[in-house]
């Protein structure tokens, strides 16, 4: 079983605009509510193909409610750890020129117990692999404390990234930008080879619509789309997590598994919402993907 770990649950709301304008008023043309959290839509994307999968998250009030609902309707497995503080909610907005504007709210803070009682229903799930992903909210403690012996996956930034090295994760897969601002250094490689050192056995880096980049003890890869897509990019990063996660349980081989990162990757950003998939695109990308051997 696959389970993602998600302490900072949110419900996304995502409003579909004709142009963003700061300071302007604007009339959404549609508003959509969807449980998410990074863990939740990586666990919505396994659901979508077939796997083993659970979701282990936090849920509060009445928007904590909502996203118990909507998870329910999905038919996504999960383990909720009630908590005392409102879920939070992040708001994308899609405008029809392509840019895609995010306003993430930082959660509430978890009162004393909430996160050991969090923890403990981590490790009571003995997973295969552990994905842990997105921000902590105030009051956690660290990702770190929840690895085991099983392989694991860390999709976090900043503070929480680096403290999440000590628990020595499989997978570490921060975007550009997070790589730079934990290393402080701009080529991706050689600060890929940082985080290695500090605690990570692999890591894969987003590059947006360049693919990514992979940094692994058995060699250097770079996995390149066929096509740059146009699209909701919100989910495009859990989607890669989501194939990192199926290709770890399998034990398959590097070049693989970014294949079908990289396609289930451009299948999300033609999805609607973060979380969503466009399988025919994900099965007619996977053969198209090119994996070169980069020079270490």
């Amino acid at each position: 079983m696959i389970v993602t770990v998600t302490p900072n649950t949110a419900l996304d709301v995502t409003y579909t605009v004709d142009g963003l304008r700061p300071g302007d008023v604007h009339r959404a043309r549609e508003v959509r509510y969807r449980a998410g959290g990074k863990g939740v839509n990586v666990a919505r994307v396994l659901h979508a193909l077939g796997a083993d999968v659970r979701a282990v998250l936090t849920a509060g009030g009445a928007t904590g409610a909502a996203v118990e609902e909507d998870l329910a309707a999905a038919k996504i497995p999960v383990d909720v750890v009630p908590i005392g503080g409102e879920t939070r909610r992040t708001t994308t907005v899609l405008a029809d020129d392509g840019s895609v504007t995010l306003l993430n709210e930082p959660g509430p803070r978890l009162a004393d117990g909430e996160w050991q009682a969090f923890a403990a229903a981590v490790r009571a799930r003995k997973p295969d692999v552990l994905v842990c992903s997105g921000s902590l909210p105030p009051g956690a403690g660290g990702y770190a404390e929840l690895f085991g012996d099983a392989p694991s996956i860390l999709d976090t930034s900043g503070e929480a990234l680096l403290a999440g090295l000590a628990g020595r994760p499989s997978v570490v897969k921060p975007n550009a930008d997070e790589l730079r601002e934990v290393t402080g250094l701009r080529d991706p490689v050689s600060a890929a080879a940082e985080l290695r050192k500090a605690g990570a056995e692999a890591v894969v880096v987003s590059l947006g619509p360049e693919g990514l980049l992979a940094v692994t003890g058995s060699g250097t890869w770079h996995a390149a789309p066929s096509t740059v897509l146009r699209g909701n990019t919100t989910g495009a990063g859990d989607a890669a997590v989501a194939a990192l996660a199926l290709g770890l349980s399998r034990g398959e081989a590097w070049p693989d598994i970014l294949r079908r990162a990289v396609a289930l990757s451009g299948a999300a950003v033609l999805g609607p919402l973060a979380g969503d998939v466009d399988l025919a695109h994900y099965q007619a990308e996977q053969g198209l993907v090119a994996v070169r051997v980069r020079p270490d």
